[in-house]
């Protein structure tokens, strides 16, 4: 993603650090967070320096680079950070499988991030195709260049349409609790590309005006089959596109997908502290005596997918 005419991707490896674009600092400041130990990148993951089901996977494996040297510790407390996202426990295993076999661990770890890259362009390729002039598209959460290192997995069909020339309106989810459809915004603003961010319990309304004509959302684990995990209000969002006879496409590389799950009803949901809901921008918004649930995934099953946008293609059929 290029700001203020530079090229940044989410996080990148320099030297013997790991740096990372601040994604708790977004859209209000930009500011690069220096992971020196695997404990710092453990951090990161956890406290949401990075995140989006991609990225992590990639902070795994230059995490497991710094702590190449007690591999499986680094392995058991970078898989602890974070429950639901599949990327995080294939990257992992994948670093110590390259560690088992001699691999250089920088090597390895660059290898897994400049892939994970071509998989995403090759997504934004297959999806684009999708994009016709004049539609009016939602996503929701923020699935761009921010959540998987560069081009994104939902967003990169709008950077690749954009790129030939198409012309279309993106409708952003703002996504509650962690209004994190602003992060979409930002990039989407930087790109170029032509949106308006609307409250996501919006989504209905836009959708019953016929105003929405195409959903693609990305996806954090997907089940063998095809139920799917992603950021809370995702099963809202398929639920009303099928009332409302509109596509809905997830968007996500085959690493995403979990083919030991038989089914999303296996997917650990993970549930995270009050403050999210409670506190916005440093501002404490609700007293301390308001009870909070804070789920932040939820699972939408097969029947509501239209089709899944891979490196490999779209896929609108499931065995």
């Amino acid at each position: 993603m290029k700001i203020d005419g530079t090229q940044y991707r989410a996080l990148w490896h320099d030297g013997n650090v790991v740096k990372f674009i601040d994604q708790r600092k977004l859209p209000y400041s930009f500011e690069i967070f220096t992971a020196r130990t695997v404990d710092d990148v453990a951090f990161a993951i956890k406290e949401m320096v990075v995140r989006g089901a991609p990225a992590i996977g990639a902070a795994a494996v230059y995490g497991m680079a710094l702590g190449a040297q007690e591999a499986q510790k680094s392995a058991t407390l970078l898989k602890a950070t974070r429950p639901t996202a599949h990327d995080l426990f294939y990257a992992v295993d994948y670093m110590l499988d390259s560690l088992k076999k001699g691999k250089d661990p920088y090597d390895a770890a660059s290898m897994y991030v400049e892939d994970m890259v071509q998989r995403c362009k090759k997504i934004g390729e297959n999806g684009e195709k999708l994009i016709k002039n004049n539609m009016r598209i939602l996503t929701h959460c923020n699935a761009g260049a921010l959540a998987t290192v560069d081009y994104g997995t939902a967003l990169a069909p709008f950077r690749l349409a954009h790129e030939k020339g198409k012309t279309f309106l993106v409708y952003v989810d703002e996504t509650r609790p962690r209004l994190q459809g602003l992060l979409t915004a930002w990039e989407l603003n930087h790109e170029g590309i032509s949106y308006v961010l609307i409250a996501d319990n919006a989504a209905g309304y836009f959708m019953n005006k016929k105003e929405i004509n195409l959903v693609i959302v990305g996806a954090d684990r997907i089940a063998k089959n095809g139920d799917f995990a992603n950021k809370i209000g995702t099963y809202e969002k398929a639920v009303l596109a099928k009332e409302n006879d509109i596509p809905f496409y997830v968007a996500a590389p085959v690493s995403t997908f979990d083919q030991k799950l038989k089914d999303g009803s296996s997917i650990v949901i993970e549930e995270r502290g009050r403050n999210e809901l409670t506190v916005v921008n440093g501002n404490t918004i609700m007293p301390e005596w308001v009870k909070i649930r804070n789920p932040a995934f939820d699972v939408t099953p097969r029947r509501f997918v239209t089709g899944y946008i891979t490196e490999q293609g779209v896929l609108t059929h499931w065995k």
